[in-house]
């Protein structure tokens, strides 16, 4: 099942299922309501590890009521120690997760190894889980009636007005996505990953059940045990992740984590159609020849596709519609028209390899970030404090090193984009340095509360729960769902992500190389140009798209209506536009305007 929605309390029937149609491509196998007074639960089934048709049906036991979307790896372990106590009807997870809510209540959900957003209600309680690292999303509104769903589209309809959410736009323009539990839509939230949800009697409250730090550090402390620990918990995760009855595709990069995802899949006896892709007159963009040597390499089967800038734009307007809300990922495009192609094909599930860099360290920026916070030692710096503070720059290394020498928090994400100093110098709006912290503050205070000391390891838990969870994890559910197709992601395995947790983190950067503890694990069985290939991600030639379509007018055209923004400040950053400065800042105001334009203007 793919898509959960529903409704405690009044509603309107034929609005309620115009809104449940919304959801139609993240389950297009088959669509099961369920329709009492004040209750109207329902879900859209993507068959994936189950088709038989028996579980296409509501899951009703003993007045609870189950809406599932996502994906439980070891459910039939889970079947086989339940089935004494439960009597099953179905070979598909839902039973599964009935049974295991019966034997252990709310903490059955720490049974479950998976991907998965979860409605479960009995009685006149109603639960709401996200899993443990956000790869599924889950929406509500708590209004006259409490609404839930697994996409925003689905819940605006209940809303009395469309009004911006101030907190979403302040932390979008900081970290790339708006940050839990805030939306756009000002009134609906999302749950944080590793959150549940009750709902009773009128009152919702917010519970964590799982967190990264939980695991307790420096179990591991040497290199070979934690290289054969990991490769151990690696394979399982992605052998658990290949068992199914759909053709699998992988994307492939030509990088490490995509090599090692199809090497161990090769291991389990299947080789994977993979995708690429590649750029239209921009080669440095382009990822094709590094994949083709490593399809080669692996012996893969490898299919290319070509996109262009009219391509690009042609597609854009769908895909930002396609998100419900902004999101500055460019890279969403292009991934959009890839799975295109994968859908026409006929695959249904897909690998990709996010994860691994937030894990194994594989951005550079990590090692400059524990060399910048080594300054924060240094005795005497009340002069450099007063420096720093009274010569103001835009430039990313001076805000870096203002704050080591401000003694405030450095590392805010990978994500990071507009800093509260450039915020206040282009919006109208007064925002005070350090303002963005409110969005960080329960992630950082769980962590300065953990045993958990090294800076590396927050680097890898902040950026694991907002950059990945809210940024990355968002972008490819929303694209290869609307494409009905479900994504797998072995390197986000909450068991693995504890693994590494639980290793002296001074093991994944002692020898300033990115992902060494990866790249240790893979040596017997990749080559060298595959291992020491330099990163080069999901990047694109969007700023060149932009510039060249004219639409980068939009974003001026907007502001003269909203007047969000200082338009000479505007202007600088437009203007910097064809020289490749602050891209990720253009594309973000872009994409807001793109938004704005639709649903407040």
């Amino acid at each position: 099942m793919c898509a959960i929605f529903g409704i405690i309390g009044e509603y309107d029937e034929k609005k309620a299922k115009n809104a449940l149609t919304l959801l139609t491509h993240r389950g297009p196998d088959s669509c099961t309501i369920t329709q009492k007074q004040n209750l109207f639960f329902a879900h859209l089934r993507l068959a994936i590890t189950d088709s038989n048709t028996s579980s296409n049906k509501a899951l009703e036991h003993d007045n609870i009521f189950l809406s599932f979307n996502g994906e439980i790896y070891n459910y039939k372990e889970l079947r086989e120690q339940l089935s004494q106590d439960f009597e099953f009807k179905t070979q598909g997870e839902s039973e599964v997760i009935i049974a295991s809510y019966l034997k252990w209540g709310t903490s059955f959900v720490q049974h479950l190894r998976g991907m998965f957003a979860i409605a479960l209600k009995d009685e006149n309680t109603l639960y709401l889980f996200r899993d443990r690292l956000g790869k599924k999303p889950l929406f509500y509104l708590d209004a006259k009636s409490f609404v839930f769903a697994s996409e925003i589209k689905a819940i605006k309809p209940f809303l009395q007005k469309t009004q911006m959410n101030e907190d979403a736009l302040l932390s979008y323009l900081s970290f790339l996505a708006p940050s839990p539990p805030h939306t756009f839509f000002k009134g609906i939230k999302k749950l944080a990953a590793g959150e549940y949800l009750t709902y009773k009697n009128g009152v919702c409250k917010v519970q964590r059940y799982f967190d990264l730090l939980d695991a307790k550090p420096n179990i591991i402390t040497n290199t070979d045990e934690a290289v054969h620990t990991l490769e151990k918990v690696l394979k399982e995760s992605i052998s658990m992740r290949l068992d199914t009855k759909e053709p699998i595709a992988s994307l492939l990069s030509g990088g490490i984590d995509s090599a090692t995802i199809n090497y161990y899949a090769l291991q389990e006896g299947l080789n994977l159609q993979t995708y690429t892709i590649g750029y239209k007159d921009f080669a440095k963009y382009d990822e094709r020849e590094n994949a083709k040597k490593s399809a080669e390499f692996l012996g893969l089967k490898n299919k290319a596709i070509e996109i262009s800038g009219e391509d690009f734009f042609q597609t854009s307007e769908l895909v930002l519609d396609t998100l419900d809300e902004p999101l500055n990922d460019p890279a969403s495009i292009p991934l959009y028209l890839l799975f295109s192609q994968i859908k026409k094909d006929g695959y249904k599930v897909v690998f990709s390899g996010e994860g691994s860099d937030e894990l194994f360290l594989g951005y550079r920026q990590y090692f400059e970030y524990l060399d910048i916070q080594s300054a924060s030692t240094l005795k005497n710096k009340n002069w450099l404090k007063k420096y720093f503070r009274s010569n103001y720059s835009k430039n990313r290394e001076w805000e870096h090193y203002k704050r080591i020498f401000d003694d405030t928090l450095l590392f805010r994400t990978s994500g990071e984009s507009f800093s509260d100093l450039q915020k206040n110098a282009l919006m109208k709006k007064n925002i005070k340095d350090n303002q963005a912290l409110k969005y960080l503050t329960n992630y950082r205070d769980r962590f300065e509360a953990s045993k958990h000391f090294d800076e590396s390891s927050w680097y890898s838990y902040i950026d694991l729960n907002l950059f990945q969870a809210e940024h990355f994890l968002t972008k490819l559910d929303r694209v290869s769902m609307a494409h009905s197709i479900e994504s797998r992601t072995p390197f986000l395995d909450h068991k693995l992500a504890s693994t590494v947790f639980s290793i002296d983190p001074k093991l994944r950067y002692k020898d300033g190389v990115t992902k060494s503890l990866l790249k240790e694990i893979m040596k017997p069985h990749l080559n060298q140009e595959i291992l020491q290939r330099k990163k080069k991600g999901f990047s694109n030639p969007y700023m060149e798209y932009l510039i060249n379509s004219q639409k980068i007018s939009l974003i001026k055209e907007v502001n003269q209506e909203t007047g969000l923004f200082k338009t000479k400040e505007l202007d600088e950053y437009i203007n910097s536009a064809s020289t490749g400065g602050f891209k990720q800042h253009i594309w973000g105001l872009y994409v807001l305007s793109v938004w704005i334009k639709k649903n407040l203007l």
